[in-house]
C-alpha cells in the first residue's frame, strides 16, 4: 500500500513514518522542511510542500492509496494550517482515487469534551490553546462533510514514550477515568491500524491511557 502522510517532521508524523516503514509500507512523506526529517529507507520517498498549496497537494496525492494527515503548527498557537491543509487535502483526494483518510485532532472536541478535566476544558483549550482548539474544530468539519472513507483520530495530550498498544481507545464521552495522556508512538500506532480496520470508519475514536 501507498501511504502518504502529511505533517511528517512532526511528533506524530515522524513516529507514523517509522512505524509504517517498519511494518512494510511504501511510504511519502510531506513536510515544509524535508530536512527535519532524519530518517532514510528504500521505500520512503519525500515530497517538499506546503499542505496550504493546493497545487502541491494534489501532485503529492496521486497515485497514493490511503492518507494520514497530522499537520501542526508547531509552537505556534495561532494559523489555521490544519483546517486549510485538511481541506486541500480532501479536495485532492476527492480528485483522485484514494479513498481512505486518517486525520489527527484532539481530545476534547464534539462529543468527546466531556473527557476533560477542568484544567484542559477552561485553561488549555479554553484560554491558552484556543486558537488551536478552534483550527481542530473546524478541520474536523471539513473531514466530516467530505465523501471519503474517512476516521478521525482524538489523541489525548502527547507524552514521551514508546510503543505499547496498550492503550483505551473509542471511549464514550462521558468516561472521566482516562489518564489524559498517550505516547506520541502509541497514537501512530493506533492511526496506522486504521488502514486493515474499518471499526471506526465515519468515527471519532478518542485515544488515551
Amino acid at each position: 500500500m501507498n501511504l502518504l502522510i502529511f505533517g511528517a517532521t512532526g511528533s506524530i508524523g515522524r513516529e507514523l513514518v517509522k512505524q509504517a516503514l517498519d511494518q512494510g509500507y511504501t511510504v511519502t512523506a510531506f513536510a515544509r522542511n524535508l530536512s527535519k526529517l532524519d530518517i532514510q529507507h528504500e521505500n520512503l520517498k519525500l515530497f517538499q510542500g506546503d499542505a496550504t498549496n493546493i497545487t502541491a497537494v494534489e501532485k503529492a496525492v496521486r497515485g497514493q492509496d490511503a492518507v494520514l494527515c497530522s499537520l501542526g503548527s508547531g509552537t505556534q498557537t495561532k494559523g489555521t494550517i490544519r483546517s486549510e491543509g485538511t481541506r486541500n487535502i480532501i479536495q485532492a483526494m476527492e480528485k483522485s482515487n484514494a479513498r481512505r483518510f486518517i486525520c489527527q485532532t484532539t481530545l476534547g472536541i464534539g462529543d468527546s469534551r466531556g473527557n476533560l478535566n477542568f484544567f484542559w476544558k477552561y485553561i488549555m483549550f479554553g484560554f491558552l490553546l484556543r486558537q488551536v482548539f478552534a483550527d481542530h474544530v473546524k478541520q474536523e468539519e471539513y473531514v466530516k462533510q467530505s465523501q471519503l472513507d474517512w476516521t478521525i483520530v482524538r489523541p489525548s495530550a502527547f507524552v514521551e514514550g514508546n510503543r505499547t498498544g496498550a492503550y483505551r481507545r473509542g471511549f464514550p464521552g462521558t468516561d472521566k477515568t482516562t489518564k489524559l495522556v498517550i505516547s506520541r508512538a502509541d497514537v501512530a500506532d493506533f492511526m496506522l491500524k486504521q488502514l486493515t480496520d474499518n471499526s471506526y470508519l465515519h468515527k471519532t475514536p478518542g485515544v488515551s491511557y
